[in-house]
């Protein structure tokens, strides 16, 4: 790859350059690639990244956007494992719809919200990239979709409960193997291998070749990006060998577990619920080996923050 055509990644420009009004371009093509529908950003909200609580759960979203349509979109990128990571973005986005109505508001001033995961981790078990998840309302008997009665601007109109509620968007990176033929898996294209074709059509790509050029940051940024490239390849390395060994260990724990639950509630059952235990110890003990061997490693500690999702004081204490 020549230098001229070295990009910065996707999870470092949604943190540092696509807040800037001069390049909604590259972000507003992705969501109208993605969405499928014409995506306009009129401005940046505050997002949980500044918030001022430090213990406040709502803290991975990277943009928190509002369109030409007021609604609202958050999105993130996530290159470690979480156990419970679907409960979190569900607490994200309740907690985004009631910061955008006062007490005291009628419900029709409540904001359609967005939410988009770029995951670089396994979440669970699928075979496709990409997972869309929304609330439909179907007649148990019947399957018809359910359209609700609303007001708008003085008239009766009907909306299907898609329009009102939240839509989830998980992009499952590392599963993309495919050779991208459409605007979309160009994009997914691009957040995986950082490649972007020269000859690309694809809404927000043509401006990112432009705007999101690793040669066009000063010194000072790009020592930055080389030690967040680090962190990303420090943590695949480290948490692969680690993976390894936290599954073992709950494997193994998951076993006894089984054994002694078997004892007092029947083997079956005490070995699946033994198993199911282990494997969240496993995943526990897994970040602790993580930590540990970055420690031992003498990284720094934001970048074992950066690698791992855990707080200063949460790393001193492992």
């Amino acid at each position: 790859m020549e230098q001229k055509d070295k990009y910065i990644r996707f999870d470092w420009a949604i943190k540092r350059l696509l807040r800037n009004k001069a390049n909604f371009g590259v972000l507003e093509g992705f969501l109208t690639v993605l969405l499928g529908e014409e995506i306009h950003i009129l401005e940046i909200l505050e997002s949980e990244g500044n918030q001022q609580r430090e213990d406040d759960k709502f803290n991975r979203v990277d943009i928190k956007a509002r369109n030409s349509k007021d609604e609202i979109i958050l999105v993130e990128v996530q290159n470690t494992r979480e156990l419970y990571y679907l409960e979190r973005i569900l607490y994200g986005v309740a907690k985004t719809i009631t910061e955008h109505i006062d007490l005291g508001e009628i419900y029709s001033n409540v904001k359609k919200v967005y939410s988009i995961s770029i995951l670089y981790f396994d979440i669970g078990q699928g075979n496709d990239y990409l997972y869309h998840g929304q609330n439909t309302f179907l007649g148990v008997h019947t399957g018809d979709h359910l359209k609700v009665t609303t007001k708008e601007q003085g008239a009766i109109v009907r909306k299907l409960p898609a329009e009102i509620f939240p839509e989830y968007f998980l992009i499952r990176v590392n599963e993309f193997n495919k050779v991208a033929v459409t605007p979309l898996e160009e994009w997914i294209e691009y957040l995986k291998t950082g490649c972007i074709r020269p000859d690309t059509k694809a809404p927000g790509l043509e401006e990112a070749r432009k705007k999101l050029v690793y040669y066009n940051m000063d010194k000072a940024e790009k020592l930055a990006y080389d030690r967040h490239i680090d962190a990303v390849m420090i943590q695949n390395d480290v948490l692969s060998t680690a993976k390894l060994e936290g599954h073992e260990e709950g494997h193994q724990l998951g076993l006894e577990e089984g054994r002694q639950r078997g004892l007092e509630e029947g083997i079956k059952e005490g070995i699946e619920k033994g198993i199911e235990k282990g494997i969240e110890q496993g995943i526990e003990k897994e970040k602790t080996i993580t930590v540990r061997k970055l420690k031992s490693l003498n990284i720094p500690v934001d970048t074992i923050m950066q690698v791992t999702g855990l707080s200063a004081e949460e790393i001193e204490q492992l």
